[in-house]
């Protein structure tokens, strides 16, 4: 299978250039994709486009990622509502530097043959005068066809309307490809479907000044089966950064995905073949309660962004709210699991020297009804603490057997969680 067949067939080509597929086929081409660096990690929407630079590499290609230093002061209007917040110089750095390091997971930039390249487009953009950009771009672009843009005619639609500076977006990008066509020899460009208007005004520059044929394809953009853009939750966005989103987090974000969901995800985001994604098809056809489509979807993904250990991590974690073990795991895991559950803080040195008494602690949280419940219920098996089962209606708690020494996890009955802070 082709690069662009194999494109086709995971969904991921909205729209191309006549020539795109032919080039793919007949030469080893170098393709760029730009990556907006506004904040200081990528989300799980440009695992997407991260994806595809990956595949290209697969294929023989040579890919470029441009993070955008110098686009990213100005702002891309495309699929905005209104002008973003412009930041400055030092910011963008500071943002560049996790986007290169999350980069780095999915492309070789050791490959013999063809290495990838993150480059900075502020490198070109910050040194250009005005009036070069004018004269030797700007010169190229009429009003006329660049209101007809979809991402300008619908910010003119609105009630803010577009300022010259994101009006202007258009002409960077496609200086971008100009510059990337001279210095390295890239021929073609990929993004997102609202990108189409800006891929092909780099397309015709190339042709204007250069007087040589480049190419484009864009991908769909990704939503969920309710519609709503993909990777917003009510948490918020789901990121690449470990920091921003834990381990634990991202994995159920992609465990939780909608049976309508799963398959085009799974084509989109993993590198299974064709035979692997039809068997988890079948599955979910045949015993969706199962949801082995949506697990190794979250185990594919989490493997790939984060690594082997937290994979495993995360999925220790999952396992905690059906009595797994706790005795590995992070206050910051814990806190992630048990978010929704009730929470108590209480003093931390009520805990030292011979402890808080367990019977006395479930009543006093109004875990349970009175310190005579409590007896029963533990007597009875009910009670544990960090999922152990605690019988001994005697029993008293200290500093050690907190978590880091931070948080204790009662559990009454089966699924009845309280969450103890030591303040």
């Amino acid at each position: 299978m082709s690069v662009y067949d194999e494109l086709k067939w995971r969904g991921l080509v909205y729209d191309a250039t006549g020539e795109a597929e032919a080039a793919l086929a007949e030469e080893k081409v170098t393709v760029y994709i730009g990556f907006d660096p506004t904040a200081a990690s990528l989300h799980v929407g440009s695992l997407l486009p991260m994806m595809a630079l990956a595949r290209m590499q697969r294929a023989g290609h040579t890919p470029i990622a441009i993070v955008g230093g110098g686009t990213g002061m100005i702002g891309d209007p495309s699929g905005k509502s209104k002008e973003r917040v412009l930041l400055d110089e030092a910011r963008i750095e500071e943002n560049l530097a996790g986007i290169r390091q999350q980069l780095a997971r999915f492309l070789d930039f050791d490959a013999a043959d063809n290495p990838a390249q993150i480059v900075n487009n502020a490198d070109w953009l910050n040194t250009i005068s005005m009036v070069a950009f004018l004269r030797d771009v700007g010169k190229y672009f009429t009003v006329n066809s660049m209101m007809a843009k979809e991402s300008v005619r619908r910010r003119l639609e609105g009630e803010d309307g577009i300022s010259f500076t994101e009006f202007s977006y258009m002409l960077m990008q496609a200086y971008d490809f100009l510059v990337l066509h001279d210095r390295y020899g890239c021929t073609f460009q990929m993004g997102g479907s609202d990108q189409w208007g800006n891929i092909v005004a780099g397309i015709d520059l190339i042709r204007r000044l250069r007087a040589e044929k480049a190419h484009g394809i864009v991908m769909p953009l990704v939503t969920n089966a309710a519609g709503t853009k993909f990777g917003k939750t009510e948490a918020g966005t789901i990121w690449l950064d470990p920091e921003l989103t834990s381990p634990y987090r991202f994995y159920q974000f992609w465990l939780n995905t909608d049976d309508r969901d799963v398959v085009g995800y799974l084509k989109a985001f993993t590198w299974l073949d064709q035979a692997a994604l039809a068997d988890l098809e079948q599955a979910l056809a045949d015993e969706p309660h199962r949801r082995a489509a949506q697990r190794t979807l979250a185990q594919e993904v989490t493997r790939m962004v984060h690594g082997e250990d937290a994979l495993l991590r995360a999925e220790q974690a999952s396992r905690v709210l059906f009595g797994g073990d706790v005795a590995d795991l992070s206050v910051r895991d814990i806190r992630d699991i048990f978010e929704a559950a009730p929470s108590s803080e209480v003093a931390a040195p009520r805990f030292e020297a011979e402890g808080v008494s367990l019977v006395d602690l479930l009543a006093e949280l109004g875990i349970t009804a009175s310190k005579g419940e409590a007896r029963r219920l533990m007597k009875g098996g009910g009670v544990r603490v960090n999922n152990v089962q605690i019988k001994d209606p005697d029993h008293r708690l200290i500093t050690a057997d907190a978590i880091e020494g931070e948080v204790l996890v009662l559990r009454k009955g089966k699924k009845n969680y309280h969450l103890v802070v030591l303040g």
